[in-house]
């Protein structure tokens, strides 16, 4: 039962009564299932809009979802190569096969020819190849990261 239809019972238990309206009591009974009616009935509105309120919500929700996989998707589409669920190409925790979303880089070692990749977390100025200890010398470009 609603706040309204239980608002609507206890007016009618209130007639049924045949209450002095001209009494004090039968006014403040009166004054109060009033009351009750129009606080029903402002609830009633309050969750007309809420529902409202939730369902734009969640149209924003799934607007802002489809616009963050637009603008942050990743460029070599990799998601058909991550080993992780949930990952949204986010690579910082994950076992992701794909050069592109790690923060490491590739060099072929002058001395050996042996490919190394690298951590980007690395200093450039510390690198050694880990097959022919040779020290490396990073040429890295300035616009690259």
């Amino acid at each position: 039962m609603t706040l309204t239809e239980k608002a609507a019972y206890i007016k009618g238990l209130a007639e049924g009564l045949n209450l002095n309206t001209e009494s004090a009591e039968g006014k403040l009974i009166n004054a109060l299932i009033d009351m009750v009616t129009e606080l029903a009935a402002a609830q009633n509105d309050t969750d007309e809009d809420l529902e409202y309120l939730n369902d734009y919500i969640e149209e924003i929700d799934e607007d802002l979802g489809a616009l963050e996989e637009e603008v942050y998707e990743c460029e070599c589409d990799c998601d058909d190569e991550c080993d992780c669920e949930d990952c949204d190409c986010d690579c910082d925790d994950c076992n992701c096969d794909c050069d592109c979303c790690d923060d490491g880089f590739e060099i072929t070692c002058p001395a050996c020819g042996e490919t190394i990749v690298f951590d980007g977390e690395i200093d450039p100025e510390d690198l050694s190849c880990p097959a022919c200890h040779e020290k490396l010398v990073c040429e890295c470009d300035e616009d690259e990261d």
